[in-house]
């Protein structure tokens, strides 16, 4: 089968295709014969938490497909049924998922939109509900919002019934997402936007930031914040792993900042996070209130192509391949 695997060098994260055998699904495991795959960012970022490694490793996690096989001791899951989730591997022709990280796929969805979930929003639900408090009402911050992780919590937000101020360099995408019910929108490329936050809560500021940019804008949201309110950094789209922190800020307003990554967390607590947002968000994908917002779709063997896109910033949600299938392994 086709699969794409990547290795990370000091330079960045190389990519190449390769001919692997079909993987066998062991314990515990489902194996998808997939139909997309959306692309994450953190694929291609080398992070100063990791160290470089000349291993190369399968590509991809994000994924939607068909139940092709069932490991040992797995249940509630047949061959046929249709699925989505974070899998090892998904810029292939199959991959291996552990059965708790798999949800069933809304009969509304297409299999592109489908791929276009299991990070982003499982991160969104986790900064938004479980850490971030959210509630209608009230005021969220969304720092480059224009990405998968923003427009999931701008789509949350506003079934949440919570107000919603993103940032963007690009007023166009911010137009995009007013259709989305985006209620304040700041076009800003130097990181100067808390007067205009400010100004739009009435000088109170937000109950929750997601920061999705990074350092060069973590004092800038320390800023906007209101009395007791959180602070969710995600994402380094300034590629800036390192901020100053106003302590006199946080104690005086007793601020709380966290950190979101699903790349670090244990498989058990992954799997309750998703538990928790198959309860609580998959109804809305089941019914219409929330559809995945995908920008552009590419070909598997496109991959190249689509990480330049996405690396251009050009996008507005998720870039999603789209894996034909010739029916044989």
């Amino acid at each position: 089968m086709k699969s794409w695997w990547v290795r990370d060098e000091p330079g960045g994260a190389v990519i190449e295709q390769r001919d692997v055998p079909v993987p066998d699904p062991g314990p515990g495991e489902l194996r998808l014969r997939l139909h997309a795959a959306a692309l994450n960012r953190g694929e291609f970022l080398r992070s100063p938490s990791y160290a470089a490694s000349a291993a190369a490793r399968p590509a991809g996690a994000d994924c939607s497909g068909e139940v092709d096989a069932v490991g040992e001791g797995v249940t509630g899951w047949n061959p046929g049924q249709r699925a989505m989730g974070a899998a090892r591997g998904a810029y292939a022709e199959y991959a291996l998922i552990d059965h708790r990280l798999a949800s069933p796929v809304p009969d509304r969805l297409s299999w592109e939109e489908a791929a276009a979930v299991p990070i982003v929003f499982q991160v969104a639900h986790d900064m938004l509900r479980t850490e971030g408090h959210l509630a209608a009402g009230r005021w969220l911050l969304v720092t480059g919002i224009s990405s998968g992780v923003g427009v999931a919590c701008l789509q949350e937000a506003k079934m949440i019934g919570a107000r919603v101020i993103g940032t963007s360099r690009s007023g166009t995408k911010l137009e995009r997402l007013k259709e989305l019910g985006l209620d304040v929108a700041i076009e800003s490329s130097a990181g100067d936007f808390c007067a205009a936050v400010l100004a739009a809560t009435g000088n109170q500021g937000v109950d929750l930031v997601v920061n999705n940019i990074g350092g060069s804008v973590f004092a800038e949201c320390v800023r906007c914040m209101g009395y007791g309110a959180r602070l969710a950094t995600v994402g380094y789209l300034d590629r800036n792993f390192s901020a100053v922190l106003d302590l006199n800020a946080l104690h005086s307003r007793r601020l709380h900042v966290f950190g979101v990554s699903a790349r670090y967390r244990p498989v058990a607590e992954r799997a309750e996070g998703l538990r928790r947002l198959q309860s609580e968000l998959l109804p809305a994908f089941a019914d219409g209130r929330i559809r995945p917002l995908v920008d552009r779709v590419f070909a598997l063997d496109e991959l190249r192509e689509a990480r330049t896109y996405m690396e251009s910033d050009r996008h507005i949600g998720k870039i999603v391949l789209s894996i034909a299938q010739p029916g044989l392994r």
